[in-house]
Formats: C-alpha cells, structure tokens, sequence
C-alpha cells in the first residue's frame, strides 16, 4: 500500500506546534530587521530598540527550547 502523501503528518504538526513559538519570534525579528533596512536614514533609536527587544524574545523562546540561537545583528 502507498502511504505516500503530501498531508503532514500528526508527528510534523505536533513539532511545529511546539517549535511555533520560537518560529512566531524569529518571524517578528526579521520583521524588525526588514523595516530598519527600508528605513530612510538608516534604523532609527524606535528601530534598533525593535530589534533588541525581537532579538530577546527569539533567544528566550529558543531557552526555552533547548535550542541555541544567536541572532544576526543588522542594525547597530
């Protein structure tokens, strides 16, 4: 019997619905990072707090994973 499939698995949405946290964080630090490059002038003071607070949060969901992350600086 074929069980190929192109329907995720139980197992895989589980993992993604543990590892979304840290997913949902990384998303909203690449945000951060996108918007200071687009930003006329270079990455404003409100900009570069933006993406030190995104950079927090993706290292504490990452903690909390057990999953060693360090994320790029962009904008100094």
């Amino acid at each position: 019997m074929d069980r190929h499939t192109d329907e995720p698995t139980a197992a895989a949405l589980d993992a993604i619905e543990a590892e979304w946290p840290l997913i949902d964080a990384e998303l909203s630090l690449l945000d951060a990072e996108i918007r200071a490059l687009y930003t006329d002038g270079g990455p404003s003071p409100l900009d570069q707090r933006r993406i030190r607070r995104a950079e927090q949060r993706v290292m504490r969901r990452a903690a909390m994973l057990g999953s060693p992350v360090t994320p790029t600086r962009l904008a100094a």
